[in-house]
């Protein structure tokens, strides 16, 4: 994970914004159908809804896209919507969780398989990485909200797991400098409306995988560990990659394409 939002980083910076926009619009209002289909499609009354349509915000998405998004619900197409995970490895023995919403898993299923099977990886059973990984709540706020000291009195007092603070540079989970708030999976949407109370609104707020550990790699296997993270980020059924490789930033930086 870590090593691949570095190279998000860059490759944002060598004129992908636009295509990528597009594609996170794409992944939100997916995101926002399903979580209103699976339960009432009120944000206030549906805490996934809730924070599919807070995300959206978060990243400038038009409300009629939002409120499309939300009306889609009542379409029978996204009955035959999947919600899918794919474990595997990367060069070097990295690992890599990819996760799906398709309206056609064999679709999904092949592509994913030949991503890996192009770029050095390797698909592997359903539980082969996620037992060394972590299901836990995600809050990120930009460093502008608050101090170090701030935010970590805000998330103390509203009961987070962890904070990680960076305020000069992008930190390893996110595409901006700022404040990182781990939580408890089911803690998440509580502690996002103690610290919300605070500090404002967060920047994003998700469930996510961590690493319970990293792996170290360098030289070629960077090269292409990205394209194979580049290759599955480029699929439009992939909603997240999550990745445990620690580049260092001039690997990231020679690597990236």
């Amino acid at each position: 994970m870590a090593g691949h939002s570095k190279f998000k980083n860059i490759m944002h910076k060598k004129g992908r914004q636009d295509a990528a926009r597009s594609k996170l619009f794409s992944r939100l209002s997916r995101e926002i159908t399903v979580a209103a289909k699976q339960g009432l499609p009120d944000p206030a009354m549906n805490p996934r809804l809730r924070l599919a349509v807070n995300n959206a915000k978060a990243e400038s998405m038009p409300k009629e896209n939002i409120d499309r998004a939300i009306k889609k619900a009542s379409g029978g197409e996204v009955d035959a919507m999947e919600e899918i995970r794919y474990e595997g490895r990367g060069p070097g023995g990295v690992q890599v969780i990819v996760e799906v919403l398709t309206d056609n898993r064999n679709r999904a299923a092949s592509a994913v398989r030949a991503a890996f099977a192009k770029n050095g990886g390797a698909l592997g059973e359903t539980g082969s990485v996620t037992f060394m990984w972590d299901r836990v709540g995600k809050i990120h706020y930009p460093a502008e909200a608050g101090s170090e000291d701030a935010v970590m009195e805000a998330a103390i007092e509203a009961g987070a797991q962890d904070v990680e603070s960076d305020l000069t540079k992008p930190d390893i989970y996110e595409d901006a400098p700022g404040h990182t708030i781990w939580t408890a999976f089911e803690d998440l949407n509580d502690v996002a409306e103690a610290m919300s109370k605070v500090l404002g609104d967060p920047k994003s707020t998700a469930i996510v995988w961590k690493p319970q550990s990293e792996v170290q790699l360098s030289g070629d296997q960077v090269g292409t560990l990205f394209k194979l993270l580049d290759a599955l980020e480029s699929e439009d059924d992939v909603q997240q990659v999550y990745s445990n490789e620690d580049v260092s930033d001039e690997d990231a930086e020679k690597y990236a394409g």
